[in-house]
């Protein structure tokens, strides 16, 4: 097994000074593709926003290492620059900055150096394709306007410019139907590999039917309370998340 390029121990994280996560331990090799499941409120999206540095998400205890050093010591653009990424569950509208611009300007400071303007060019036709995501877009401001299937697929679209070496994907099947989420999901699955560590967040189980994870955890009441293989989002699929103290089901109701 390769070394986690993520090692959770212990983790206490509170959100204006309640306590949400309460003891998380979660180890995610490098090249390993992770669900996280769980019912709403579980702490789900808490775990991808502390790993991402928002400064409403306080880590108050254990530790968190991402290829070996220590994430809370760094800032929220050093976790970028390090390889973090997080595709969001609710991808902002930025009025006014156009859609290559900002690419752009995330892919130089990831890099820490300007790429030029013709190879950023090339790079964004190609990535676009990957996505099926129509390059006209690259004029429009941010999000803006865009329907739900359109932000999902911009934000691999930046992960596949930014090419990091873990993703934290924030219940990206949000909000998809069945086309957006197949085209979301191959855009993921063409950039799995052994330099890509990703950690699925999902309530439901369908877009696992599309991004086959190595391992399953379920969360519940703040700390991991479940890990198994593949075959665990098919029991949670017929099973719910009833054995975990929760009626809700694992599947969506559409």
């Amino acid at each position: 097994m390769a070394d986690p390029i993520l090692k959770i121990t212990d983790l206490e994280v509170a959100v204006d000074d309640t306590p949400i996560l309460k003891g998380v331990n979660l180890e995610i090799p490098q090249g390993e593709v992770h669900a996280l499941m769980g019912p709403n409120g579980s702490g789900k999206s808490t775990l991808a926003y502390a790993l991402a540095g928002h400064p409403r998400y306080e880590i108050t205890g254990g530790s968190v290492l991402f290829g070996g050093e220590d994430l809370a010591e760094m800032e929220a653009d050093e976790r970028a620059q390090k390889g973090l990424f997080l595709a969001m569950q609710y991808p902002v509208e930025v009025p006014g900055v156009s859609v290559m611009n900002f690419l752009r300007t995330a892919v130089n400071a990831t890099r820490g150096e300007e790429m030029p303007i013709r190879e950023f060019a090339k790079l964004f036709k190609e990535k676009s394709a990957l996505l099926q995501f129509d390059p006209s877009f690259a004029d429009r401001y941010l999000n803006e306007g865009f329907s739900g299937g359109e932000k999902k697929r911009h934000e691999i679209l930046q992960m596949a410019l930014l090419e990091p070496k873990f993703a934290i994907l924030d219940e990206t099947d949000s909000g998809l139907d069945v086309d957006a989420l197949r085209i979301v999901s191959e855009g993921v699955e063409a950039q799995r590999g052994p330099d890509l560590g990703v950690l699925i967040i999902t309530h439901y189980t369908r877009i696992l039917r599309y991004i086959k994870p190595d391992v399953v955890h379920v969360m519940f009441e703040g700390r991991i309370a479940q890990t198994g293989g593949p075959e665990l989002a098919e029991h949670l699929e017929e099973q719910g998340y009833v054995e975990f103290g929760s009626h809700e089901p694992a599947h969506s109701p559409s």
